[in-house]
């Protein structure tokens, strides 16, 4: 009866996307942000540390659906590997992260190690002279990574045996299943370096291990990457399509903001965009922005 309670909740918390709408997100205050445009934000984002288990104090202020991202550093310090993930070295922070989302007993995304083609993140398998970071930051040890992860996040019976047939040490404590968890995969549509080694598809775990692929995409200096996102979209025409993290760069671009709402209404597995705001004042803000806010008001309020 729990079990069914808990998977008709998440049917209810996922009916927006089902039904073809688009759930609208923020990074940033979701409050201001709703005084700013008028929208009504399904998702709150945020990014926390390596090691950050304040989930409690996080969740209540991420909205209906939460999107929890995380890296593997605290600020620009690394503390673990993808490789030492893959190992089961970071086991502790997952499962208490995976027990947080389960007690919160809603839906809940979450976005291990965004932009990972990005040689601005550690767990980048290139340094940006497009040299190799050794073994333990391979896209090989990403993929393993994030496969162990996922299956953290969604628990059940099968875990250790998932683990066992990829090679990877066991759990050493049984995980309740989690129906409500979405695991977000999210690398940019193109790399940085721009080498094929480091392409989005390289860092792509299977789709077993995915639930939702994302795009983050960018307007800087009145150029965002709208063929590589088309690229991604296309390649994984079984999964969802999201983009978490989505803004301008400092700049006023009210086409980039109507793109975009093109984009969703032409590509129908787009199920969340989430607009990175940031602080007031910051590059971002579309408060510095008149024409793209007016922009934002006119055609991405409207597609939630």
């Amino acid at each position: 009866m729990i079990r069914a309670l808990a998977v008709l909740t998440a049917a209810l918390a996922l009916a927006p996307a089902a039904s073809g709408a688009t759930q609208l997100g923020i990074f940033g205050n979701i409050g201001r942000f709703h005084s700013l445009t008028g929208q009504q934000s399904t998702v709150g984002h945020v990014i926390v540390g390596w090691n950050q288990t304040t989930f409690d104090q996080i969740w209540p202020t991420l909205g209906p659906m939460p999107m929890l991202g995380f890296g593997t550093g605290q600020g620009s310090a690394e503390s673990i590997t993808p490789l030492a993930i893959a190992r089961g070295g970071g086991d502790a922070f997952l499962l208490a992260m995976s027990q947080s989302a389960r007690d919160l007993q809603r839906a809940v995304y979450i976005r291990p190690m965004g932009e990972m083609n990005g040689h601005w993140n550690p767990y980048c398998a290139f340094n940006q002279n497009g040299s190799s970071r050794g073994a333990a930051h391979s896209t090989a040890a990403f993929r393993k990574a994030f496969a162990r992860i996922y299956l953290i996040m969604h628990g059940g019976p099968a875990v250790n045996t998932r683990l066992r047939a990829l090679k990877l040490p066991l759990v050493g404590t049984p995980i309740p299943a989690n129906p409500l968890v979405q695991v977000v995969w999210n690398p940019q549509g193109y790399g940085s370096p721009d080498l094929s080694g480091n392409s989005a598809q390289a860092y792509y775990p299977g789709d077993t291990y995915v639930d939702m692929v994302g795009d983050d995409l960018y307007d800087i200096r009145g150029k965002a990457e709208w063929p590589a996102a088309e690229r991604l979209y296309r390649a994984h025409p079984s999964k969802p399509f999201a983009f978490p993290e989505w803004g301008l760069w400092g700049i006023d671009d009210p086409s980039f903001v109507q793109q975009m709402a093109n984009f969703v209404q032409t590509h129908r597995r787009t199920k969340l965009i989430a607009y990175f705001n940031a602080k007031p004042g910051s590059i971002f803000d579309l408060a510095s922005k008149p024409r793209s806010l007016a922009a934002y008001k006119r055609f991405i309020v409207p597609l939630g």
